[in-house]
């Protein structure tokens, strides 16, 4: 059996196919007839981050709108075909994309293309749809943010403390004011700008042939009007040089709580630089044996729980600059925030001074391999991840190398990267507890 200190993690080896039609869209293709099923993702290279000033939450009320029809498809058939066919679907949208997809049985690739490329060219705009839209998402907010206890903790309490620029400090949710000041000028404007052939990526994995689906592919894309893609604005920030802190309190919260982030490498133009981070997250937060769980929860019980993650959404590997290492801890009744962060800045210092115990890099690394792996098994992630790595790094062959590159993260460069995660470059949140304890 290989030991902890010789793990070999390698890159996967599902087949890609990457090719782009004349209209500018790009495909992959990554057959498997190990499954009895096709996932079809269309990724496009817009979201929260590029919204426009004073349209806050405009990135995902459009995404809700490309589900209200289309010039060939009514309100709700999207939703009917795929599910008739015993498929699922859905979209979501994050600070740099969105994303729609589908799986379903093998026989209906054909039926997922074509409903994503009748809404390629075009979704039903209308007032109707926009009101009844706006109103989704309010509630939506409601039920996520408003009315529940942490609503957007940390993910929309941290950017405005740490980054000054509306692209990175905006609420991406968006406020009731801006949401119900959208008109169907701003979103086919958005539309025109955002949505073309030009600024996505089209993935197809599961059970095809690969020559069929490229016919399929072209039968239904070829002609989606060709637009090129935007050019993408600057939405660089420098990096803190004294700690910011802010706080507030939660009505519906029982228990306090606290988050911390500081900035990181660029993810798409330092990719080495950047993943360190990545397995520096794991180390102190990622199971019993992680040293924050074992110093915090465990031995000081100073927290409750605990994460650690990059990226403000969570995805370390589909998001662009700026970003940032995330903590986050729930803490006890009376529960000391300073006390967290000093076992932080503790345990960061440990790490940049004494290095690492002996196969603890090791056991990591295999933890994060073996995650990423696992989610590749599933033709749907694979789709989602192909498509987010063609549309930062120009290349789905990155998500194929992910497991590869962590596996080569020496235990100098977490050295390195735990020293650079001073208290002068972290933005804090606390929460103070507002609800009955």
């Amino acid at each position: 059996m290989t030991s902890p200190q010789q793990v070999d993690i390698r890159a996967t080896t599902y087949p890609i196919e990457q090719y782009r039609l004349p209209n500018g869209l790009r495909v992959v293709l990554s057959p498997d007839t190990g499954v009895p099923v096709v996932a079809v993702a269309v990724v496009y290279d817009v979201g929260i981050r590029l919204e426009p000033q004073g349209r806050t939450g405009f990135a995902h009320l459009f995404e809700h709108l490309m589900f209200q029809g289309s010039a060939n498809v009514a309100k709700m058939e999207h939703m009917s075909y795929v599910q008739g066919s015993g498929g699922t679907l859905n979209g979501s949208t994050h600070l740099d994309y969105t994303d729609y997809f589908e799986m379903l049985p093998s026989n209906a690739l054909e039926r997922a293309l074509f409903l994503e490329a009748d809404r390629m060219r075009g979704p039903a705009l209308t007032e109707e749809n926009l009101a009844n839209q706006v109103d989704v998402v309010k509630e939506e907010i409601r039920v996520n943010v408003l009315n529940r206890p942490y609503g957007g903790f940390p993910w929309l309490k941290l950017p405005p403390v740490m980054f000054d620029t509306f692209p990175n400090a905006h609420d991406g949710y968006g406020s009731f004011a801006d949401l119900e000041a959208a008109t169907v000028a701003d979103c086919q404007s958005f539309f025109d700008t955002y949505y073309s052939a030009g600024n996505a990526v089209l993935t197809v994995a599961g059970d095809f042939d690969l020559q069929t689906a490229a016919a399929l592919v072209d039968r239904h894309f070829s002609d989606v009007p060709a637009r090129p893609a935007p050019p993408h604005p600057s939405i660089a920030e420098p990096d803190l040089t004294a700690e910011r802190r802010s706080s507030y309190t939660d009505p519906r919260a029982p228990l306090p709580a606290v988050a911390a982030a500081w900035r990181v490498p660029d993810p798409v133009a330092d990719l080495t630089g950047y993943l360190p981070y990545v397995v520096l997250a794991e180390i102190l937060t990622d199971g019993d044996a992680s040293r924050l769980v074992e110093r915090l929860i465990q031995k000081d019980r100073t927290a409750t729980s605990l994460g650690g993650y990059v990226g403000f959404m969570g995805e370390p590997f589909a998001v662009r600059e700026p970003t940032a290492m995330l903590l986050q801890a729930h803490l006890p009744p009376g529960g000391d925030c300073d006390a967290v962060l000093n076992t932080v800045d503790e345990e960061l210092r440990r790490i940049a001074e004494g290095g690492l115990a002996p196969g603890e890099l090791e056991r990591v690394k295999a933890r994060i391999a073996t995650h990423v792996l696992r989610e590749d098994d599933s033709v749907m992630n694979r789709v989602l991840r192909m498509g987010t790595a063609a549309v930062f790094h120009g290349d789905a062959d990155v998500a194929r190398q992910l497991p590869r590159q962590l596996g080569e993260v020496s235990a100098d460069q977490i050295i390195t990267a735990a020293s650079l995660l001073t208290p002068q470059r972290r933005a804090v949140v606390e929460v103070i507890p507002g609800g009955a304890q």
